[in-house]
């Protein structure tokens, strides 16, 4: 009898050629369409019950229609690809060497979804899965608005999931949580002059260029908490003027603020404060302003506190159980990521949320990115065997 969790050669060879053909479609944010169209259509090939497409632009598919709700998640769209000259190979090629699948998005994260997709079919009709609805979303404008396609898709779908597995790159290890993200504008002003009479104005520049050199000290001067310590950057810089020949008026400095476990919008709002202190400046959270591939514009405040899930909660012990099963291990490590993921949306509506999930994150966003096969397809195991221990 075949093994459930064992795929065929079969089974894994339409999988992996699923992964190739999310990477040869290139999906920047904003531009996911037809890799949310190629996923749908999959979905529908694979039997799954039902699929929808939600109004920014994010599908899902469900298998089954039991009381326990299991949701995985996956983004589709990519980062840009600037320097193609310069990769080894055709990022958008999506060919197998050397056991690895190459090309943007192999990594973040479109084999996670070719191995979620093909996990929740592969559960159907299985005696494990009688009991659960399997979810499988794959969404859009991630990489800019961690989150904010799901607080979409579960209010205009109405889903509300019990259990919570995020698919980004983990090199297929339980990770716990991540950390957490601020990303904060702030402004200073001046008064105009004319160049040759700098001194009639006051310079919006120069106003700012005490802040940045407190912004480098509080990066160097953060606290440690339980062994971890966050980190804030200036990312951006803009000034306005009347003209070239003219004092600025206002400078802009955008910082990313990266935040450890313990840390809060409160201690946020406390640093920023301090950082303006005796200058004409003003913080305020960035906010950013997009529209997706259906034409829906929205807004996205980029400020999530890190998140981490206990041990010995039931998901954990279900993954931890799964992982030993999947690889014959005793051993279990777990991880952490240091950047943010869709999980901020499903952490803060209090619902249990893992991460786990094929590829080196490293590696992400990187030129000639690429993804271990056999990682994908061990992915899809474990995710089949989880749904199992649920």
């Amino acid at each position: 009898m075949q093994n459930p969790f064992q795929l065929t050669e079969t089974q894994k060879e339409n999988l992996i050629s699923f992964a190739q053909e999310l990477v040869r479609i290139k999906s920047y944010s904003g531009q996911e369409e037809l890799a949310i169209k190629l996923v749908e259509k999959k979905m529908k090939e694979l039997g799954y019950e039902e699929v929808k497409i939600d109004s920014m632009g994010n599908v899902v598919g469900r298998i089954e229609s039991g009381e326990k709700i299991v949701m995985f998640d996956s983004h589709v769209d990519t980062v840009e690809v600037n320097d193609e000259d310069e990769w080894d190979f055709p990022p958008f090629g999506g060919n197998i060497v050397n056991g690895k699948l190459q090309g943007r998005g192999s990594v973040d994260m479109k084999s996670a979804a070719a191995a979620s997709v093909f996990a929740a079919a592969l559960a159907k009709n299985t005696e494990f899965i009688k009991d659960k609805t399997i979810l499988v979303s794959c969404t859009v404008f991630e990489e800019d608005c961690d989150g904010e396609n799901l607080k979409y898709l579960f209010k205009d779908l109405d889903i509300k999931p019990n259990y919570m597995v995020i698919c980004e790159p983990s090199g297929n290890l339980i990770t716990l949580g991540h950390k957490g993200k601020a990303q904060i504008k702030i402004k200073t002003q001046g008064i105009s002059a004319h160049g040759s009479a700098p001194d009639k104005g006051v310079n919006a520049v120069y106003e700012m260029a005490e802040i940045i050199q407190r912004v480098e000290k509080l990066n160097q001067t953060l606290p440690e908490i339980n062994g971890a310590k966050g980190t804030i950057v200036l990312s951006k810089i803009s000034s306005k003027s009347a003209s070239l020949n003219a004092v600025p008026t206002e400078c802009e400095i955008y910082l990313d603020r990266r935040m450890v476990l313990g840390e809060t919008k409160e201690d946020i709002a406390k640093e920023m404060d301090k950082l303006i202190v005796g200058k004409n400046a003003t913080w305020e959270v960035g906010t950013l302003y997009r529209t997706s591939w259906t034409g829906l514009e929205f807004s996205y405040d980029p400020l999530h506190p890190a998140w981490k899930i206990d041990e010995n909660h039931e998901l954990t012990q279900a993954c931890v159980s799964a992982y030993k099963d999947n690889t014959g291990k005793t051993d279990v490590p777990f991880e952490f990521w240091d950047f943010s993921t869709n999980a901020v949306t499903p952490v803060s509506m209090g619902i249990p949320t893992i991460g786990f999930g094929p590829g080196e994150y490293k590696l992400a966003h990187m030129r000639n990115e690429q993804c271990e096969v056999s990682q994908i397809i061990d992915a899809c195991s474990f995710y089949l065997r989880l749904i199992s221990k649920l």
